[in-house]
């Protein structure tokens, strides 16, 4: 074989190794020319024909939305008279521990500041109940000399309403000791309240032994107990509801006439709350 017959086979890889170097080139060729028309567009409406300012080339970045200003934190009423406590202690503290002019001073002038200041509350509070008798509660529990025995009377009046139609519905339990020094003191006490508004009342002897002002007495059965009574105290008394079929204890030891009479007045005519 002749030279020149030999070159086309060596030309052949060659040949190959080339159209293959080429195919990415053409790939990046290609991807550029379907790239151009955008392009080629973009400059035709922004470069050449000049449409003006209300048509956008480029993308407008979006505007950043404004920084809302944070709000200074509030401090509280509670705070604030925190601050003012924790400053007073301080200052007593250091006046106490230091006793220097300055310090014994900066106390005094302070602690005199919070009094002034104490001092307008307590004239302004005194001025608001004055003006709206809502807040006013001596309308309701007198102080005043005159108010109070006014208040007293009417009070006392109710009571002995209620008293004189107590019998009708309750009866009254006594429970004593013939060894018991109070019951010689309050035994006397229930029999003039009991004569007064005509009340029936069974002594109840806890030691079995007599009165002399209950001389019709009986001797304790369990009968403490059944009605809910601290065992062993004495003397005590205990209303009977004859309707409600329930005992109301009034108070154990010596009580005087009235209260004996205002401990029955409440337990009967007042609910818890409305007498105060």
């Amino acid at each position: 074989m002749t030279r020149r017959q030999s070159l086309p086979m060596l030309a052949l890889p060659v040949l190959a190794m080339g159209l293959a170097a080429l195919l990415p080139v053409r790939a990046v060729a290609q991807e550029a020319r379907q790239a151009e028309p955008a392009a080629s567009a973009d400059s035709l409406y922004c470069e050449q024909r000049r449409l003006g300012y209300w048509f956008y080339c480029v993308r407008p970045l979006p505007a950043e939305e404004p920084q809302m200003a944070q709000p200074p934190a509030q401090v509280t009423a509670t705070q604030e008279l925190d601050a003012v406590t924790g400053e007073l202690r301080e200052l007593k503290a250091r006046a106490i521990l230091y006793p220097t002019p300055e310090n014994v001073t900066a106390y005094i002038r302070f602690q005199r500041a919070q009094l002034d200041r104490a001092s307008l509350f307590s004239d302004v509070w005194q001025r608001a109940i004055w003006q709206d008798p809502e807040l006013d509660y001596t309308l309701e529990r007198p102080v005043g000399a005159l108010a109070k025995k006014q208040w007293q009377d009417a009070r006392a009046a109710d009571r002995d309403a209620v008293m004189a139609r107590l019998s009708e519905r309750y009866g009254l339990f006594y429970f004593f000791a013939q060894t018991c020094g109070a019951c010689e003191v309050m035994s006397p006490i229930v029999r003039s309240v009991a004569d007064r508004w005509h009340i029936t009342v069974r002594a109840i002897s806890t030691d079995g032994g007599p009165s002399r002002h209950f001389p019709d007495y009986k001797v304790e059965s369990g009968q403490r107990p059944r009605m809910g009574l601290e065992p062993g105290i004495t003397p005590a008394l205990v209303l009977w509801d004859s309707v409600a079929r329930r005992p109301i204890p009034i108070g154990y030891g010596v009580l005087s006439a009235d209260e004996l009479q205002d401990r029955i007045y409440l337990l009967t005519s007042k609910e818890a709350g409305h007498d105060y």
